[in-house]
């Protein structure tokens, strides 16, 4: 099967959406099918195979993402020979209005993931939040319901699509991870490598630091924490601008001795850092699968969350860690409190129960899903709605009516944008619109 994934962000971006991305390709190429990626251009990216770059502008309104040009014409040039049998967006804008009309081109049915709560992400873009939040909502919720078929990273977001109003079949299909990778690592001398005491307890997170991660919350509860626990301390993983926020409050709390910033994490050293740790944190209420909990369980580390989409249906309170009904910095406290007076039998079985989470969110097994609904809709849904003997004049049409049904979903969240900000309204680019995705995942 020929495979084409498009996507607004990939390497050498480091999160969830861009793990996904290669993660998916790489399972399927070991299965025997061709796989070529769309994605944007970035700074310090390496050649690839099977990887086509598109211009994008970098470090939209100030921040670490690309906005591509999304250019048919050129992409189809870059095909060459390459017929999809299956075009997979990541975004519902950008390259994803791109993908539903290469879809159309080659008469193949179009998936999508809806990877991020995008609405969550418009603190990227200038304008009235809630406005803005409106029209991410209506767009991707447009979006998916011009797909042929739409992939949900957990069955929280499958529910929120349907409440929102997406009729188009969905299936939750997570990114997995490759468990194996993550079942060992040089905790002691990542530990050592950071000063950072071989007795001490280590709170960790990994990710992107971000506003939307929520860490400044996760911060002011940590450094709660170690003000009580003398030999607690925090390591970070990861870059992003949360991170002065985050040296603001350690320093205002009098324990910025005691975090640990590691940078930017990958391979062995990512899969070490979560050997070091003794508990996970994590808070983030954007996310739709949180990818660095599977991993950091696979680690057999256990996990502290807030409730939220994506989270839920991996860490099960009181059994791989605890899972905090509300956002509260006593609650989070209490969560750390708990899970350090464990005796040591007890805290055997939450890793072991960890390790089996995990082992429900293999690559293997998620490709494989993913494989299964690309057989059926080449074969009953997608592909025979859209395929027929018109001939010239029926590819014409079914390029017009996806340039068409593209604007008028663009028309609809821009008219839901307007009804919550009219304002504002005239300032509106969809082709500005920016989707951080998650990542880290």
């Amino acid at each position: 099967m020929n495979i084409l994934l498009m996507t607004n962000t990939y390497k050498p971006m480091v999160g969830g959406l861009e793990k996904s991305v290669s993660s998916f390709a790489e399972e399927y190429r070991k299965m025997g099918h061709r796989v070529i990626i769309i994605a944007p251009e970035l700074p310090d990216m390496q050649p690839e195979e099977d990887v086509i770059r598109i211009p994008a502008f970098q470090h939209y309104n100030g921040s670490n993402f690309s906005v591509q040009l999304p250019i048919q014409g050129t992409l189809t040039k870059a095909l060459g020979d390459f017929i999809p049998h299956i075009v997979h967006s990541q975004h519902p804008f950008l390259i994803g209005d791109t993908a539903l009309r290469i879809a159309s081109k080659y008469n193949v049915p179009l998936v999508f993931t809806h990877h991020s709560l995008y609405e969550e992400n418009v603190h990227y873009m200038p304008g009235n939040i809630e406005a803005l939040k409106r029209f991410m909502i209506e767009l991707s919720t447009g979006y998916a319901n011009l797909a042929d078929h739409v992939f949900a990273p957990s069955e929280s977001v499958m529910l929120m699509m349907k409440e929102r109003g997406v009729t188009t079949a969905i299936d939750v299909v997570p990114t997995g991870i490759y468990t194996d990778q993550f079942a060992r690592g040089a905790g002691k001398t990542f530990r050592k490598k950071l000063q950072i005491p071989a007795d001490a307890f280590v709170v960790g997170h990994v990710g992107r630091l971000a506003p939307e991660k929520n860490l400044e919350f996760v911060t002011r509860a940590v450094a709660q924490f170690l003000k009580k626990e003398p030999k607690a301390h925090l390591l970070i993983g990861g870059t992003g601008p949360s991170e002065e926020p985050i040296k603001a409050i350690m320093a205002q709390e009098g324990v910025s001795d005691r975090l640990h910033l590691a940078g930017m994490l990958k391979g062995k050293d990512l899969v070490s850092a979560y050997h070091a740790m003794d508990v996970f944190v994590f808070a983030s209420q954007s996310e739709t699968q949180g990818l660095v909990i599977t991993e950091a369980m696979a680690a057999g580390i256990p996990i502290i969350a807030v409730d939220a989409p994506g989270v839920r249906e991996v860490v099960k309170d009181g059994i791989n860690g605890r899972l905090l009904k509300d956002e509260s910095i006593e609650d989070f406290i209490a969560g750390l409190v708990w899970l350090k007076k464990q005796p040591m039998a007890q805290m055997k079985k939450i890793k072991k129960a960890c390790k089996e989470t995990a082992k429900n969110f293999t690559m293997k097994d998620c490709a494989q899903r993913a494989l299964n609904i690309y057989v059926s809709l080449t074969t009953h849904h997608g592909f025979s709605r859209r395929h027929s003997e018109e001939g010239f004049w029926s590819k014409v049409v079914h390029s017009i009516q996806a340039q068409w049904d593209t604007a008028k979903n663009l028309t609809n969240a821009t008219g839901a944008y307007i009804s919550k900000a009219p304002e504002i309204a005239p300032d509106v680019n969809t082709n500005q619109a920016l989707d951080p995705a998650n990542a880290p995942s």
